[in-house]
């Protein structure tokens, strides 16, 4: 499967998931599911969340040409709340991650190797 444009499909509908919940999005993504997720401070604000980047491969290292979604939020996540998750869950987008941000509303998505 070609990774890049099946995500991209996604960024270039991005008007069907703006302003709804994650969960939405995650439930359109039938033949791929992000596999690890990691948190994007707020440049004015490093105690927020602003962005999450989800990558698509069973690893938590680099690959090269790597796909990744880029998703900003609508509200800013608290970064204690993230980080104990990232920490917890050592990266993976696990079930309890899945929870957490299936309900968060997205603001973009930028998909790009």
């Amino acid at each position: 499967m070609d990774t890049l444009s099946y995500l991209k499909t996604f960024e270039a509908n991005k008007k069907e998931y703006i302003g709804k919940k994650f969960s939405y999005l995650l439930a359109k993504m039938d033949k791929i599911q992000p596999q690890t997720v990691w948190s994007v401070p707020n440049s004015m604000d490093s105690m927020v969340v602003a962005k999450s980047l989800f990558r698509f491969y069973d690893t938590n290292y680099p690959i090269m040409n790597e796909t990744k979604m880029l998703i900003t939020w609508e509200k800013g996540l608290p970064y204690k709340t993230v980080s104990f998750n990232n920490q917890r869950n050592k990266f993976y987008f696990s079930e309890s991650e899945r929870r957490y941000y299936e309900t968060r509303i997205v603001k973009n998505i930028l998909v790009y190797r």
